[in-house]
């Protein structure tokens, strides 16, 4: 099962199966079509949805109107989990990238199978400890990484994520994944991504494959990337 760039770091990506089924079985289905919005930063925090089936990107928006791609999330991911803790209204915006097939947990039915079953609040807390820890890691890298680092950095958790290898240490990234994805990911301009893509390309650390990005030398771009 595809994952998505920060699955791992969801709030029940660690629950035992027993819980995870027990919390998510009965979950209500929802379906999204291509470019459909499933929530906006500001909306209240009923739930959270366990992704099935296709794709979404998480993102919010500075004042002047940039957008910024928080996660790119693909099956096994769930989004919108915070608010089963604090219910306070959502902090990001999640829009289907394509064609998504969700299932959907109320706060209410959460905390209700969390009355049953007390234990899984143990296991957030563990998963919120390591989110702590990631957060300052991103912060680091925002803060002192190069710029190259950071599309470096932002290639790389693609990869993880959703990448493919096709031989000789070559990892394709199956996901189309514009310019403008990478400067909404890394926060830099789209002109300097731009530039800096074009290096690599030349120097046949990446390359372009029917719109698909291929890392050619991952070796190289996890140095670029290291703090």
């Amino acid at each position: 099962m595809a994952k998505s760039a920060r699955a791992a770091d969801n709030l029940f990506s660690e629950l035992p199966a027993p819980l995870f089924a027990g919390l998510f079985d009965a979950a209500r289905p929802v379906k999204l079509g291509a470019d459909q919005m499933l929530f906006l930063a500001g909306d209240v925090g009923d739930g959270c949805y366990l992704v099935e089936e296709g794709l979404l990107k998480v993102t919010v928006v500075s004042p002047t109107g940039g957008e910024r791609i928080l996660a790119i999330l693909g099956p096994g991911a769930v989004v919108g989990e915070l608010a089963m803790i604090d219910g306070a209204p959502r902090s990001s915006s999640v829009c289907a990238v394509r064609e998504s097939a969700l299932r959907f947990v109320s706060r209410a039915d959460f905390q209700a199978f969390g009355e049953k079953h007390p234990d899984i609040y143990r296991h957030i807390v563990s998963v919120l400890a390591k989110r702590l820890r990631d957060t300052n890691l991103v912060v680091v890298a925002a803060s002192f990484l190069t710029l190259k680092g950071r599309v470096a950095r932002a290639l790389i958790t693609l990869a993880e994520a959703f990448g493919h290898d096709v031989g000789g240490g070559r990892i394709m990234i199956r996901q189309k994944v514009s310019q403008g994805d990478l400067a909404a990911m890394t926060g830099i301009a789209r002109e300097n991504v731009s530039r800096i893509l074009n290096e690599w390309k030349r120097l046949k650390i990446i390359s372009r494959v029917s719109a698909y990005y291929c890392l050619e030398q991952r070796a190289a771009l996890e140095r670029e990337a290291e703090l």
